[in-house]
């Protein structure tokens, strides 16, 4: 059999899994790749050959994880993130292309050369802390989060970016023991209401780490915390930088207008027009 053949029969079996078909395409080619270590490039040259020994073992194995709805970050153990490569286990979310908005929005507000202290609450993978501090060479910056799995997985990833050096990785719950107040504190909370988890794709419900997904009925459980505990850890004039789910954005306007020492400054929006991150000021 060719590879072409083999990633043809591959992409029907995803398919008939549930899979939508644009993605069990993508998915079964990026595979065939990942197993022979080929660019995309000599895959669409060479894929008319016949596919070397061992080769069909190999796919068909990660085919059947994928079938099974395993992402497939999970499988080739990396995700890209803010143009970098960060590694992923099933200890830490996946990242996402709209969490890049923390790191747009962070590097926006403070100046290249400034001399910040910064807060990345919940850090997972390390990957909002590793690109800040990649980005602004400067910046003093702690990492939190409640899993220890995730933060061996960050500190693996920090050595891989050559930060290492400059990011404490901190066992704490959300703000809890770290010290002096900060310029800028950034989160991507659990926001995934309860009541969705049946609704949830199956990659997300069944695979992702749920203590970094769901956060109470309406998804606001770690919100609410983290907007509570924040004033007295942020600079007067720094702020609170937090992503949201869809539909959050008037629930969390208004905890942040009930909470003494924030001001709501913006809503940004994603690159579907969805609100998505929250920036709200220290007064």
């Amino acid at each position: 059999m060719t590879i072409h053949a083999r990633v043809v029969a591959a992409r029907q079996r995803l398919r008939d899994a549930g899979i939508p078909s644009d993605e069990a395409e993508l998915d079964a080619r990026l595979l065939a790749e990942h197993v022979l270590g080929w660019t995309t490039e000599r895959y669409f040259t060479d894929a008319a050959e016949k596919e070397p020994a061992g080769f069909a073992a190999r796919f068909d194995e990660l085919i059947a994880r994928r079938a099974a709805r395993e992402p497939y970050a999970y499988i080739v153990g990396h995700q890209e993130f803010w143009g970098l490569q960060f590694e992923v286990t099933p200890a830490v979310l996946i990242p996402r292309p709209e969490t890049e908005l923390l790191v747009q929005i962070a590097t926006e507000r403070f100046a290249a050369g400034a001399s910040i202290r910064l807060c990345d609450v919940g850090t997972g993978s390390g990957c909002i802390a590793i690109a800040i501090a990649r980005e602004r060479p400067d910046a003093e910056i702690i990492a939190t989060d409640v899993s220890g799995a995730a933060l061996a997985v960050a500190a693996r990833n920090a050595v891989r970016h050559g930060v290492s050096s400059r990011i404490p990785f901190v066992h704490a719950d959300v703000l809890r023991d770290i010290g002096r107040p900060f310029d800028a504190i950034v989160s991507n909370p659990p926001y995934v209401p309860e009541r969705d988890r049946a609704a949830t794709q199956p990659e997300v419900r069944d695979y992702e780490p749920p203590i970094a997904l769901f956060a109470g009925e309406d998804g606001l459980d770690e919100i609410r915390r983290l907007v509570e505990a924040a004033p007295p850890r942020i600079k007067p004039g720094g702020c609170l930088i937090f992503e949201f789910g869809f539909g959050q954005d008037d629930a969390v306007g208004e905890l942040i207008s009930r909470t003494a020492g924030l001001k709501m400054i913006e809503l940004r929006r994603d690159l579907q027009g969805i609100p998505r991150a929250a920036v709200a000021e220290r007064l």
